[in-house]
This record gives structure tokens, sequence and C-alpha cells, in this order.
């Protein structure tokens, strides 16, 4: 079984926040493909489904994001799986909107959900890295990640989610490449001047 973890902060406070997108893209995929209803489980809220006869389990950790290797590490115990079959998607300050790549194992890039996810699991894990853009100075970092997704900003947000879950058979075939030039295509068909993801993993 592959487990794909959605990076958050629980709550209705911070539900449309930048930082949340990794929860959007779970719960996108959960609806579009009829997994189970969500229940609680390792700290979190869980469901499960089938992508391509591949059994998928959606996690997003209710703690907040600083500690959410915890459930992370808790599920992996549980399931006697390895850090090769968890793919988390979050929000990555250091691509453009609406840009997303995928990456395989490496640094968490000063991320700090991703950080906690190291302490718990290692580093070999699998990352989809959704651009959510940089506010220009690090002092204002916390703030932009913790507000809201403007208005004009939900449109590419909407057609980035429809491409991920699009694309997620893909990604649970092992299949990146097809599953980024998805979200590229459904981007296109809301924006066509909008920025097209990529297929290099890095």
């Amino acid at each position: 079984m592959q487990i794909f973890v959605g990076l958050g902060n629980p709550g209705a406070k911070y539900a449309n926040n930048r930082h949340n997108i990794g929860f959007l893209a779970v719960d996108q995929i959960a609806a579009d493909h009829h997994f189970a209803p969500w229940r609680e489980k390792f700290a979190s809220q869980v469901c499960d489904g089938y992508l391509n006869q591949k059994k998928i389990l959606l996690i997003k950790p209710l703690s907040f994001m600083n500690n959410s290797g915890q459930s992370i590490g808790q599920a992996m115990r549980f399931f006697r799986s390895i850090a090769q079959n968890i793919t988390v998607f979050h929000d990555e300050l250091d691509l453009v909107p609406g840009k997303v790549r995928f990456k395989v194992a490496g640094g968490h890039a000063g991320h700090n959900g991703l950080r906690s996810i190291h302490q718990h699991i290692g580093d070999g894990y699998h990352r989809v890295r959704i651009g959510i853009g940089h506010p220009g100075h690090k002092d204002l970092v916390t703030r932009y990640v913790l507000a809201d997704f403007t208005q004009q900003e939900k449109l590419w947000v909407k057609a980035v989610l429809q491409g991920i879950s699009a694309g997620a058979p893909a990604l649970a075939d092992s299949d990146p490449a097809t599953f980024l030039n998805l979200i590229a295509r459904q981007r296109n068909l809301n924006s066509p001047n909008a920025p097209k993801s990529e297929t290099a993993q890095r």
C-alpha cells in the first residue's frame, strides 16, 4: 500500500491558507476518486481507496505542521511500510505560484513539516512540491504562508488541484512524468498563460 500525505494545519482558521495546499490536494484526490469517508487514526484524518487498482491511504496529520512527522511515522510502522512508499504533498516557497515538481528524497530546505518528517522517517520519501511563490523577504514568510489564498490565486489553485487529482493514478503507478504533464494540461485549459509544471525530478 502507498501512503499519500497532505501537509497543513488543522482547523477552520487555517483551512484556506497557502500553507495548507497539501491538505487541499489530498482532499481533491479523495473526492474525485470516491475514497472512503475520512476518519481519525494515527493522530490524523485518514481515508483509503484505489488508484489504478492500487490501494492508497491518504493522511492529513491533526498535529500542527511542525509535528507532522509523528503521525506519518505511526502509520508507516503500523503498515510496516518504508519511506519510499510515502508521497508528501506540500507548499513550496521556492517555486512560482502553480508550478509543481516531483522530488525523490533530499533535504527539507527549511520547511518545518518536512523537517519533522525527516526526524521521524528519514529523507527517502517522495515529495510533490506545489509552488506558492515567495513574499520577497524572509521576515514576511510566516505571515504569507498563514494567509488565505486571494481570489485571483484561487483560479490557479483550482486548476492545479484538479490536475493533481487527474494525475494521481499515474503517481500511484510510479509515473511522475505523466502526473506532471496532466497538471500542466489542466492548468493550460484554465489559464493558457500560466507557468507550466515541470517533469524534472528535483
